[in-house]
């Protein structure tokens, strides 16, 4: 990918103030900073397969209503979830650049993404999602009580000129780490 495409939806500058930015603005591994704070982070994949994008997610797809696999994630120290993670690639992809991506199974995508020098990352994005946005719907239908809005970043990261989309939504328990 030569350029970057532009995500009207989410900010660009770290919005967010409080022990939440440095999470959000951290560049490196989610997965290895969790380590560094909580210790073994454990991956329970919650969804994997065929879904249409998020209305905030179709500007990196040739439609709207286009069908991508989806990857849904909680990473968790213990019971306790911290991050939901969603990600969105072209099917068109799997053959190519995000082969593994279907045979990660409980293998934090983190570590495929920041082991291999070839993959770029765009900058970080960041957005508090309110109630009733999809990513914060997914999120919290594993948590045991609502939570108000929570904080989520995302990036691309590409492999030659194929996209793959990482959110990341931060969890009540992040604030105890």
């Amino acid at each position: 990918m030569n350029t970057i495409p532009r995500d009207p939806h989410w900010c660009a500058a770290p919005v967010a103030a409080g022990p939440l930015r440095r999470w959000l603005t951290d560049r490196g591994s989610l997965t290895a900073r969790l380590e560094q704070h909580a210790g073994e982070i454990k991956v329970k994949v919650l969804f994997q397969g065929l879904r249409r994008v998020n209305q905030d997610e179709a500007f990196l797809f040739a439609s709207p209503f286009a069908r991508v696999l989806v990857r849904e994630v909680l990473l968790m120290c213990g019971t306790k979830p911290l991050v939901f993670a969603h990600t969105v690639v072209a099917p068109s992809a799997l053959r190519g650049a995000w082969r593994s991506v279907t045979a990660l199974g409980t293998r934090p995508l983190g570590a495929a993404l920041f082991a291999d020098p070839r993959i770029a990352r765009f900058p970080l994005r960041q957005k508090k999602l309110p109630l009733l946005h999809p990513l914060h719907r997914r999120a919290v239908a594993q948590l045991k009580k609502q939570p108000p809005p929570l904080w989520a970043r995302r990036s691309i990261f590409a492999l030659g000129n194929s996209p793959i989309l990482v959110s990341e939504v931060f969890l009540p328990a992040i604030y105890d780490l």
